[in-house]
């Protein structure tokens, strides 16, 4: 399947009408958010979105998310509505909080990869509303990109990686946020975050007092055989790698630095903080080591810019694991798989 892809403005209403066309007629988009740009069909059509898994390469055992453009729009994708959901509602639709209820059955079974259980999120981004608004269905997206590979942050990001299997990019411009949204079941007695993201455990806990934060799963260091059906995408697999092997240095920023500078060669890149960058071709920095949201937003590009200097390491400088550290932290040590030092 080849065809021309075309990057589109999403400020023009005619762009979003013909994305949203292409959606009623069974076929893929990719669109920008808030957090990430993602790979839309129709999340009631079974077809359309096996499209999705087939265009990222994506393992079927890893549910998508459903974005909807209202919470109204929620009511019909859940068997029922937790008392908690009201109160998150309020404060984070839109935003980059997902959410995952126990499903109707409307939603088709290879969205939520079989479980009974189904992901939903309102996107912060007026053109993503708008186009799922045009579209007239909930949209299933996950990140518009190869499966594994670092996600895309600008349209052409997009462009470079799936060019000729899509239609369309809508572009709305480079996302403000820059890593995937927090993820947070609420199908049970207690809230849980599955993964970390722009919203922050102590955001949720001061809002509900009773948030679980597993903190093997949030620092990618979760023993990846015991997880047979993740309920959250960004659990089960190795994301967001760059071709080039990386290395998570772990530990206090002036001890990272120090480490990383001893093994520099001309065969060796760096991601390093603003404040530690030092002299050396192969360096691209991502944020001033306590400005995380400088971080999380520079962090993909970052990482596909390593990606196209030709080394054969990278050494990342990690920040700690606090507030939204914890969700970068998450992203490097997923990107690095096994390759993570720890140093004093």
């Amino acid at each position: 399947m080849h065809m021309k892809t075309v990057i589109l403005e999403a400020s023009k209403t005619e762009n979003i009408t013909l994305c949203a066309d292409v959606i009623k007629g069974g076929g893929l988009i990719a669109f920008a958010t808030e957090t990430v740009y993602g790979l839309g069909a129709n999340a009631l059509d079974e077809k359309a979105v096996e499209g999705i898994f087939k265009v990222k390469g994506r393992p079927f055992d890893n549910p998508l998310i459903v974005h909807v453009a209202s919470v109204d729009d929620v009511e019909p994708l859940v068997s029922s509505i937790p008392d908690v959901f009201k109160i998150l509602a309020d404060r984070f639709m839109p935003g980059s909080l997902t959410l995952i209820m126990e499903k109707s059955n409307i939603i088709p079974d290879n969205v939520t990869a079989g479980l009974d259980t189904v992901a939903v999120r309102m996107p912060n981004h007026p053109a993503a509303l708008a186009f799922i608004r045009a579209a007239g269905c909930p949209i299933a997206a996950p990140s518009a990109n190869p499966s594994g590979s670092p996600s895309p942050t600008k349209a052409i990001h997009v462009l470079s990686d799936i060019s000729g299997k899509i239609p369309y990019i809508l572009d709305g411009g480079d996302c403000i946020v820059g890593l995937e949204s927090t993820v947070l079941d609420i199908s049970g007695d207690v809230p849980r975050i599955l993964r970390p993201g722009f919203v922050t455990f102590e955001e949720l806990n001061d809002l509900l007092e009773n948030v679980e934060n597993p903190r093997d799963v949030l620092s990618g260091k979760t023993d990846i055989e015991s997880i047979e059906a993740p309920k959250s995408p960004g659990i089960k697999y190795r994301h967001y790698s760059p071709k080039t092997p990386l290395t998570a240095v772990v530990g206090l920023p002036d001890d990272t630095a120090k480490y990383i500078t001893s093994r520099m060669d001309n065969d060796t890149a760096a991601l390093m903080f603003d404040d530690y960058t030092f002299s050396h071709p192969n360096v691209v920095t991502y944020g001033n080591s306590r400005d995380y949201s400088a971080q999380a937003t520079r962090l993909f590009d970052a990482l596909r810019t390593l990606d196209t200097l030709g080394t054969t390491a990278i050494y990342a400088q990690t920040p700690s694991e606090n507030g939204l550290g914890i969700a970068i932290a998450n992203r490097i040590l997923k990107a690095a798989g096994e390759n993570i030092v720890e140093v004093d």
